[in-house]
C-alpha cells in the first residue's frame, strides 16, 4: 500500500536545464497524473456538489495553488520531500480533511436548522485550512531563483519561467505557520473570502488557522491537525488511522512541552543510591516507562488535551508515532536496561529513551551524566502485557525514513516520486474510505457497534484503568486542583474544575465522546467517565481513595454528591437514565442532572436534540 509514496525517477519528472532550473508547469500538467487525478475525483465525491460548483469552490483553488507551489517538496527532509511533494500532500490533506468533516455537525452545540444552514461553508472551510496551512513555506523557507537571475516570492503570482529554488539556511521554522497571510490571497480568491466572511464563527476559526494559531481554531483547527497528521503517518510509512486518534493542536509539541515540564521540574534524575525517575548517560535520557507515562497523560489533559489514551500500550504508540521516544532495535517503545551504581545497588527496569536535546536545548544547562551504568539488554525486553505496546512494524520508520532526502541545491535535481498503478491508487483511495474521525482510543473499543451509530459524540465512555502511584498534581493553567485531605474540598474542587473546563472549552459538550451535555435545560454530567477524566488529570487521588478503601472516581463522585448541586430522581435517586437516539438505534446514557445549569456554564446551550430523559423508573447511583 504504501509504495505509493516510495520515490524514483518518474516519467513526468520536471524538465531542468543543464544549471538545474525547472520548467514552471501549468495546472493541468501539475494535476495530470493518475494519482493526482484519483485524488481531485475523490475530493468531488466528498464535497458533493455539481461539477459546476465543485469547479468555483475547489477545482479552480487546487489548480492556483498547483501552479502556486509547482515542483516544491513539502519539507526538506522530513515528510513529502520528494519533487512535487507540497502538491501531493495537499491534495491529500483536503482530501482527509474532508473526510474527517463528515463526522461532525458543526457548528457544535447549535441547532440542526443552523448546522445545515452553514453546512456548506464549514466544508469548504476545512479544505481551505488543509490546503493552506503550510503555504507560507513557499514565502520564508525556500529561495526560488529565476533564469533571469531575480528573485520570486510568492507574492508575484505563480512562476512563469524556468526557475531553481534552495532551502534557507538558519531559517526560523516557526515562520511559516503565521506566513500563509502573505499567500492565500493567491489562492482563495475575493469571491469565496466575501462568501467565507459572511459566518462569522467558520470565518475566525480559518483566520486563525491561516495564521498559524491552532490553539484558537476551534474544530476547524482540530480537523487541520488531523488530516496533516494522517498524511505525514502515510507518507512515512506510518499508521494513518492511528495518527487520527491523536490529540488536536500540535501535538508533538505539547508532548515535547510536557516532558520538558516534568524532567526538569518534577523528576528526580541519577539518584546516587537508589531508585530514580530516569537516568542521564552520555547519549540518551532514559525515563522509567510507566510512572513517566502517569505524569505526561495527567499533564496532556491538565492542558486540556482530549483524546489521550488512558492505557499505556496506545499511549507509547503515539509517543513513537510523534517521534517524542526513540525505538529500540525491534521498533518498539519499551527498553529494558540495568541500572548499577557500582556500589553494590542494581535493578532492571523498563524504559523509554530520549534524546536529551529534545529536553535542553544547550548542552551546558544538562545536569551531570550518571556516575553508574546503564546496560541495555538486547533481544526480547520481555515486558510485563499489560505495559507492552503493540506497534506494527512499519516500511520506514518515521524517525528515520531512509527513502527521505534533502531536495537538491539550485544546481541540483530533487528526487521523484514513483508514478502509481491502479492497485496503488485503489489501496490509497481505500485507506481513504476507512479514515473516520474522531477515532475512538483503543480503550473505547468494547462499546456495541450500536453506539457508533448514535450522531453528535453521545458514546458513552469507557473506565479508565487508574495509575497505581500516587504523585504530586500537575498544576493546571487556570489552578484547579483537588484537596485530598478533606472530601468536601475535593467536591468543590471537583465543580470548579469542571466549570472552567467548560469555559476554557477544555471540556467539550454534546460531541463525540463528550462528558457533559446539555439536556432539558441544564446540564447533564455522564457517569462515571467525568469523574473518572478528573482522576486521570490528578493521580494523587488515588492515594486518598486507598485510605478510604474505594476507587479514586467513587471518592470523587460522592464528594461532588455531597455538594447537593444535582437533581434526584422521582424516586430520590442520584442518577438518571438518558435515550439516545440515533439514525437506526437508540441507546442508553446514565448522568447527574444538575438543578442550576450556571453552576458550571456561564450561559445555558442549546439541548442535544438528539438525547432525552427517559420517561418511567431511573436506575440508582453505582
Amino acid at each position: 500500500m504504501f509504495s505509493l509514496f516510495r520515490r524514483g525517477k518518474s516519467p513526468s519528472s520536471p524538465e531542468q536545464s543543464p544549471q538545474g532550473f525547472i520548467r514552471p508547469g501549468s495546472a493541468t500538467e501539475l494535476l495530470d497524473s493518475p494519482r493526482r487525478q484519483k485524488l481531485l475525483e475523490n475530493i468531488w465525491q466528498r464535497a458533493s456538489l455539481s461539477r459546476q460548483q465543485f469547479a468555483d469552490l475547489y477545482r479552480k483553488p487546487l489548480e492556483r495553488y498547483a501552479e502556486l507551489v509547482q515542483q516544491f517538496p513539502a519539507s526538506e527532509n522530513h515528510h513529502h520531500a520528494h519533487s512535487g511533494g507540497m502538491l501531493d500532500h495537499g491534495l491529500e490533506i483536503v482530501a482527509y480533511a474532508l473526510k474527517i468533516r463528515q463526522s461532525y455537525l458543526l457548528p457544535i452545540g447549535a441547532p440542526p436548522e443552523s448546522q445545515s444552514a452553514q453546512a456548506e461553508a464549514w466544508t469548504a472551510a476545512a479544505a481551505y485550512g488543509a490546503l493552506l496551512h503550510d503555504i507560507g513555506k513557499i514565502a520564508v523557507d525556500v529561495h526560488v531563483e529565476l533564469q533571469s537571475g531575480k528573485t520570486w516570492h510568492p507574492w508575484h503570482g505563480p512562476i512563469k519561467s524556468p526557475y531553481r529554488f534552495r532551502y534557507v539556511k538558519g531559517r526560523n521554522y516557526k515562520l511559516h505557520g503565521a506566513a500563509a497571510a502573505l499567500t492565500y490571497a493567491q489562492i482563495l480568491n475575493p469571491d469565496i473570502l466575501d462568501w467565507l466572511s459572511g459566518f462569522p464563527e467558520v470565518w475566525a476559526e480559518l483566520v486563525f488557522i491561516l495564521a498559524g494559531q491552532y490553539e484558537n481554531a476551534g474544530t476547524l483547527g482540530e480537523i487541520v491537525v488531523q488530516a496533516d497528521q494522517a498524511s505525514v503517518a502515510q507518507e512515512l510509512g506510518g499508521n494513518p488511522a492511528r495518527a487520527l486518534t491523536a490529540p488536536k493542536q500540535s501535538l508533538q509539541r505539547k508532548l515535547a512541552d510536557g516532558l520538558r515540564y516534568l524532567v526538569r521540574d518534577k523528576f528526580k534524575l541519577n539518584q546516587p543510591d537508589g531508585p530514580s525517575d530516569g537516568w542521564l548517560d552520555q547519549g540518551a535520557l532514559w525515563l522509567v516507562s510507566k510512572p513517566m507515562a502517569d505524569e505526561l497523560r495527567a499533564y496532556l489533559l491538565s492542558q486540556g488535551i482530549e483524546g489521550i489514551p488512558s492505557s499505556n500500550a496506545p499511549f507509547f504508540n503515539m509517543l513513537q508515532d510523534q517521534g517524542v521516544i526513540q525505538t529500540n532495535a525491534q521498533d518498539r517503545a519499551i527498553w529494558k536496561a540495568t541500572i548499577d551504581n557500582g556500589r553494590g545497588w542494581r535493578k532492571t527496569f523498563t524504559l523509554l529513551k530520549l534524546s536529551p536535546a529534545l529536553i535542553w536545548n544547550d548542552p551546558n544547562d544538562r545536569p551531570p551524566v550518571y556516575a553508574g551504568t546503564v546496560e541495555v539488554e538486547t533481544g526480547n525486553t520481555d515486558i510485563p502485557e499489560d505495559d507492552q505496546p503493540t506497534i506494527v512494524p512499519r516500511q520506514q520508520p518515521a524517525t528515520t525514513p531512509p527513502h527521505v532526502t534533502s531536495p537538491a541545491p539550485l544546481e541540483g535535481s530533487l528526487p521523484q516520486k514513483t508514478q502509481s498503478d491502479t492497485t496503488e491508487i485503489a489501496a490509497l483511495l481505500n485507506l481513504l474510505d476507512n479514515i473516520t474521525s474522531p477515532l475512538q482510543p483503543e480503550s473505547d473499543l468494547e462499546q456495541s457497534s450500536a453506539a457508533k451509530t448514535v450522531p453528535s459524540g453521545l458514546e458513552d465512555v469507557q473506565p479508565v484503568t487508574p495509575s497505581d502511584t500516587g504523585s504530586e498534581t500537575v498544576a493546571i493553567a487556570d489552578g484547579v486542583a483537588p484537596i485530598p485531605g478533606n472530601n468536601s474540598e475535593l467536591g468543590k474542587g471537583f465543580v470548579e474544575w469542571l466549570r472552567k473546563g467548560l469555559v476554557s472549552r477544555r471540556i467539550i459538550i454534546n460531541d463525540t465522546k463528550a462528558l457533559v451535555h446539555t439536556v432539558s435545560g441544564t446540564a447533564m454530567l455522564v457517569t462515571p467517565g467525568i469523574f473518572k477524566r478528573y482522576v486521570q488529570e490528578f493521580p494523587e487521588i488515588e492515594v486518598q481513595a486507598k485510605t478510604q478503601n474505594v476507587s479514586a472516581w467513587q471518592l470523587v463522585q460522592r464528594s461532588f454528591e455531597k455538594q447537593k448541586l444535582h437533581q434526584k430522581t422521582a424516586k430520590s435517586l442520584n442518577i438518571w437514565t438518558f435515550n439516545v437516539t440515533g439514525p437506526r438505534t437508540t441507546k442508553r446514557l446514565r448522568g447527574y442532572l444538575l438543578k442550576d445549569p450556571l453552576a458550571v456554564f456561564t450561559e445555558v446551550p442549546f439541548d442535544n436534540t438528539s438525547i432525552s430523559l427517559m420517561t418511567g423508573e431511573a436506575e440508582g447511583a453505582e
